[in-house]
């Protein structure tokens, strides 16, 4: 594991659903929507949050089970496209981040995302919570042709900021995450506070600190980039 003590560290790259912004309420809305056009009872909102981060095709598993290929594609179709209506209706920041962001702002620490959310959603969400233009990078996941377990995607942020990935943080609500982060040769934070499904244990990650809350989330950043104690 890479010490996260030092002060040594010179960015932060942010994963976005789960770590970054809270986007479950609009996600997990579009899927209820859709099962109720067909009659069918809603997955409760804390069951539906938990899948988030493995995206429409996460959801559509847990709400239409028995669905086929043929059927689960067409769903996944619609749930993009009403998605794509309200991208950002109630989705926020997490709790006290918009503070720890503009710490890294005022100090010139360039801050980032990569996610694998496609750019069709994430450019205008980031855009509706006016982080665009704050931000020193975004990576969607059809930025490049690989995905997050992948580090390409956090490589290319390195690149993008003009930061070296040694020298920077990842931060993430799943274990592909981690692994990502590890694998560009990053200092990596697991969001226990994000969309952590129930057989799923972030302490289990390899991650060099878990945070269990945003408040610590914060702590361990400004530690690292010599801003805190």
């Amino acid at each position: 594991m890479i010490s996260l003590d030092s002060g040594m560290h010179r960015a932060v790259l942010f994963d976005l659903d789960g770590t970054l912004v809270d986007t479950a309420p609009d996600m997990v809305r579009v899927l209820q929507a859709l099962q109720d056009a067909r009659g069918i009872p809603p997955v409760p909102y804390d069951i539906g949050r938990s899948e988030v981060s493995n995206g429409a095709n996460g959801l559509l598993r847990l709400g239409f089970p028995d669905a086929d290929d043929a059927v689960r594609e067409a769903l996944r179709q619609e749930f993009l496209d009403r998605y794509a209506q309200n991208v950002c209706d109630r989705s926020m920041l997490f709790t006290g981040l918009d503070i720890l962001l503009s710490h890294l702002d005022e100090t010139n620490i360039p801050w980032g995302v990569v996610t694998n959310k496609p750019q069709r959603f994430t450019v205008p969400l980031m855009q509706a919570l006016r982080l665009a233009e704050r931000s020193a990078c975004v990576v969607s996941g059809d930025t490049l042709q690989q995905r997050k377990p992948d580090p390409a995607p956090l490589l290319h942020a390195c690149k993008l900021a003009g930061v070296n990935p040694a020298e920077s943080l990842y931060v993430g609500d799943s274990s592909r995450d981690i692994e990502a982060g590890k694998a560009a040769g990053m200092g990596t934070i697991a969001a226990a506070y994000g969309y952590i499904a129930a057989e799923d244990n972030p302490t289990d990650w390899g991650a060099d600190l878990v945070a269990a809350d945003t408040k610590e989330l914060a702590k361990f950043v400004l530690k690292a980039v010599s801003l805190g104690p």
